[in-house]
């Protein structure tokens, strides 16, 4: 008789508890979602991408969630439509408690700005990838300019923009990178009317440092505005133009 008993408890609870989830679910997925935030990470130092942005590529695909029951909501489309903004990073889109959705949007990061001659405007990301720039915002990262190739951008000029980026006083002295026709990359910084050929980027910190020396052993001699070129691609020697 215990045993029957026990058993019929068992199937009870059992049944309680698969009637309590269905129900629940049934009403949770009846719920209409009130809010829809969009949050974007580091939005204090870049600011590509903005909410309005999110919210405005959401309605547009008619997946705006808010005033749907959750049970509508298809979160993972919201997530992949955000992320055919070429500006994000990567999304999370996720329910919350107080009946609203959440979009948690992480920006790409650029660490090179191109203006080239043969394929126009664009960045380079932490992970060498081309993105586009923005209308909205513009970041301080440095700018190449001239016969630049998205592919040459991606590469030498990538390690060259690192390099600068772990050399404050470097990434503080060069205002502008130029690509001549030639392929020739010429310095413009943003002290001394003259230009610093560096010819190509091979053995780039070799040529800083020769330069460097000549600052110290010429141009703090005779003085910053005697030449209009100072050129270091040339093994063991620097060539100056006179203005």
């Amino acid at each position: 008789m215990k045993k029957t008993l026990l058993i019929l408890v068992v199937l009870v609870t059992i049944g309680y508890l698969v009637f309590s989830a269905t129900y629940f679910r049934k009403v949770a997925r009846d719920k209409l979602c009130e809010t829809f935030e969009v949050v974007i990470e580091d939005s204090s130092r870049t600011r590509f991408v903005l909410a309005a942005d999110i919210e405005r590529v959401v309605k547009r695909y008619k997946l705006y969630p808010v005033g749907k029951p959750f049970g509508e909501i298809n979160t993972l489309a919201i997530r992949d439509t955000i992320l055919t903004n070429k500006l994000v990073e990567s999304a999370e889109v996720y329910t919350t408690p107080g009946n609203g959705i959440v979009a948690l949007i992480r920006q790409r990061q650029p660490v090179l700005r191109v203006i080239s001659d043969k394929e126009g405007s664009f960045y380079v990301d932490q992970e060498r990838r081309i993105m586009p720039v923005s209308s909205a915002f513009t970041v301080y990262v440095p700018l190449v300019t001239g016969a630049v190739t998205e592919a040459y951008a991606r590469d030498q000029l990538y390690d060259f923009a690192m390099f600068l980026r772990r050399n404050s006083d470097w990434d503080a002295w060069i205002e502008q990178i130029d690509v001549r026709s030639n392929g020739d990359v010429v310095l413009i910084p943003r002290a001394g009317d003259f230009h610093v050929v560096m010819g190509s980027l091979d053995d780039y910190t070799t040529k800083l440092s020769k330069f460097v020396r000549f600052v110290d052993e010429g141009l703090n001699v005779v003085g910053w505005n005697r030449y209009s070129e100072i050129n270091l691609k040339y093994d063991n020697q620097v060539v100056c133009t006179r203005k």
